[in-house]
């Protein structure tokens, strides 16, 4: 039964979300459980996009209610001002700023609604001090509150000098039976040229720097040459998909390897997967490696970031040294060679999982609002 004065507590709170990033990637997901689950128990919230985005298209797929507004960058102060106004005639009083794009348009439009109280989620763990305009965000006294995804990304902010009692862990969340229901095409092998008893070994990642695709292809291409069994797949867009391309090639991974390109839907990927592979260097959590612990994959992870609040080596997976392409290769050809530890590994993986239920990151991200 929920107390009177949880429901005026509920009954005050208005929380809106804000995420201005055009693309959909984990950050988007997790900030759209977070919506849906506020939604589903009938807290008032709402979500503001921007144009054009993967965002928008997904709200109006789903027919769920948001906000379409322009942000055209960090000092679009009109676009701040239509912010507040909206905030205003909604009585929105919490901002939920889901990137870091987001939270300079949260700190704008508080300058112009100075009771909007600001909570900011933190999903990368690179150092913020470097770069002024970002340590005048994450330094602000404006904003109430950072969520760290990881317990790493809390230390990296406190180094740099964000003050500790500003700063609270909640873990990316994930939909533990997403991918219940979900068949791998029969000709799956067939349409990605994957021979017919290959292990197959697989990521799931953009493109992008800190994601280390060239430590993934050249502990790639130290596998195969010990066992040609193997057979990458990466799962993933972004602007160095045709740098990699070209690195696989030099390589000589043809036939070895398959990049499928961006994709909404992973699941039949990662039930296709016989070992999840995250190459990483810098990482805030990783919800790729949770998806693939959801339907109960090993997991060859490297020791950077959040990853290793996730994978305990020897017991759920594997870790290894980041950048080190030959420790890589070789817990991925231990792996391959281990089909029972792989089994086991995956059985202790759907255990652990459970630990990051959406369920979970949605009631503390409402145990925070309440706070405030």
């Amino acid at each position: 039964m929920v107390s009177l004065s949880s429901f005026r507590e509920n009954e005050k709170m208005k929380v809106l979300h804000i995420d201005a990033e055009k693309h959909w990637r984990g950050g988007q997901q997790q900030a759209v459980y977070l919506y849906e689950g506020m939604l589903k128990s009938d807290y008032k919230c709402g979500f503001v996009c921007c144009p054009g985005s993967q965002l928008q298209q997904y709200f109006e797929k789903k027919r769920l209610p948001y906000h379409c507004l322009m942000f055209r960058g960090e000092s679009d102060i009109i676009s701040a001002f239509n912010l507040a106004r909206l905030c205003r005639r909604y009585s929105y009083n919490i901002l939920q700023l889901h990137s870091s794009h987001s939270l300079s348009w949260g700190l704008w439009a508080k300058f112009f609604y100075p009771s909007l109280k600001l909570v900011a989620t933190r999903r990368v763990d690179f150092p913020i001090g470097k770069n002024p305009l970002s340590a005048f965000k994450y330094k602000n006294r404006a904003v109430n509150k950072i969520v760290a995804v990881s317990d790493n990304i809390r230390k990296v902010l406190i180094s740099c000098g964000v003050p500790s009692e500003k700063v609270v862990v909640i873990y990316s969340g994930i939909d533990l039976h997403k991918f219940d229901t979900v068949q791998v095409p029969k000709d799956f092998r067939q349409t990605w040229n994957i021979p017919e008893k290959s292990i197959i070994v697989g990521t799931v990642a953009a493109f992008a720097g800190h994601k280390d695709y060239p430590n993934f292809l050249k502990s790639a291409s130290l596998a195969v040459k010990e066992n040609p069994n193997l057979f990458f797949m990466a799962v993933g867009g972004g602007d160095l998909l045709s740098e990699m391309k070209n690195i696989a090639q030099e390589l000589g991974l043809q036939g070895h390897i398959a990049f499928t390109g961006f994709q909404k839907e992973v699941g039949h990927f990662l039930k296709a997967f016989d070992i999840f592979v995250l190459a990483s260097y810098l990482e805030g959590l990783g919800t790729s490696v949770l998806e693939a612990m959801s339907i109960g994959l090993p997991v060859v992870g490297t020791k950077a970031g959040g990853i290793t609040e996730m994978i305990i080596s020897g017991e759920n997976g594997l870790l290894v040294p980041p950048q080190n392409p030959s420790e890589l290769s070789k817990a991925i050809l231990y792996l391959a060679q281990n089909p029972l530890l792989r089994e086991e590994y995956g059985k202790k993986a759907l255990e652990s999982v459970q630990n990051f239920d959406k369920e979970r990151m949605i009631a503390k991200y409402l145990e925070l609002y309440k706070s405030l």
